[in-house]
């Protein structure tokens, strides 16, 4: 779906992105997570064409972004964009705000403009807002108009850029769940920008760690944590909780012939923070089960312990 390879860029003799490679397939959230500075913000301007970049590749579904052939403004019409400051027109009421890029770049008709609407402010949760102005409605809200006009466009990509950042833990949290819900729904291809890796385990797939315009590691959560790419990842990822990211599947092995296992299974799924306690009461292997019921694997208490108490477990 989207593919950077080789991706370099400077503003005049100071390089922001360096030899920067990816690949986002269809219907994956990649999260693109550093501190600032390391380039995570410039990578997705150039990925949509916002800013030229001097060195490498950048194609969506086969075109090419930085070839002067390609139409920039068709192919940002299949991209939604959610930014930090929200970028909602303040004279505008919701609804139109949401419903102006459907009447002016997707040259919808007022009647198929308000229907869309309607059913985006019911989506995210506003529909008893609509003729409120953006200075009326909490942060929280006003990041949810941003969703909905940026979904309003039926973007097959989905940029979000520290969407959630300006906002307090518990509305961010609330906006967290409200992306996942979405996301359940919609299945888009996302890629999201923030500096927290705590929200960047919550809602990834896979996970970009970037620092001085390099991308470190990209690689689903659990494997990050376990097998750090290299000492930047080692050190960003050191105090992260491992029974909060790592799940069964992470750690499980297979069944040897002979071996006896406990009565009740986990899932492959299961976070270890959940079925720790399930796990350490065992005097032998327990059996690991996929969405099907199938034993796919084992995991033994010695496991969970090396990951709980990693200092005193060797």
């Amino acid at each position: 779906m989207i593919e950077l390879r080789n991706v370099s860029k400077w503003y005049g003799d100071f390089q922001v992105l360096d030899d920067c490679s990816t690949m986002v397939s269809k219907g994956e959230v990649v999260v693109v997570c550093g501190p600032s500075g390391s380039g995570k913000s410039t990578l997705i301007k150039c990925a949509n064409g916002l800013e030229e970049f001097q060195k490498g590749e950048i194609q969506f579904d086969g075109i090419s972004v930085g070839d002067k052939k390609t139409d920039l403004p068709k192919l940002r019409s299949k991209i939604g964009m959610v930014f930090q400051n929200f970028e909602l027109y303040p004279h505008l009421s919701v609804v139109k705000n949401i419903k102006l890029a459907q009447l002016k770049v997707l040259k919808r008709s007022v009647e198929e403009a308000d229907k869309k609407t309607i059913q985006l402010l019911e989506r995210v949760g506003l529909a008893d807002q609509a003729l409120k102005f953006p200075a009326q409605l909490s942060g929280g809200q006003q990041q949810r108009v941003g969703i909905a006009r940026s979904l309003a466009v039926e973007p097959d990509v989905w940029f979000l850029d520290e969407p959630f950042s300006a906002l307090d833990p518990l509305i961010r949290k609330e906006m967290q769940d409200e992306f996942l819900r979405l996301q359940s729904l919609l299945k888009k291809t996302i890629v999201f920008i923030t500096h927290d890796f705590d929200e960047a385990l919550r809602l990834a797939d896979r996970i970009a760690i970037m620092f001085e315009g390099k991308v470190e590691q990209i690689d689903q959560p659990g494997n990050i944590v376990l097998n750090p790419a290299t000492d930047y990842v080692a050190k960003f990822t050191n105090d992260v909780p491992r029974e909060k990211v790592l799940t069964v599947k992470d750690i499980m092995e297979e069944k040897k012939a002979e071996e006896s296992l406990a009565s009740k299974s986990v899932n492959l799924n299961d976070r270890i923070e959940i079925v720790a306690e399930y796990i350490l009461s065992q005097n032998t292997a327990v059996p690991v089960a996929d969405e099907n019921n199938k034993l796919v694997g084992v995991l033994h208490p010695d496991k969970v312990l090396k990951i709980l108490f990693p200092e005193k477990v060797k």
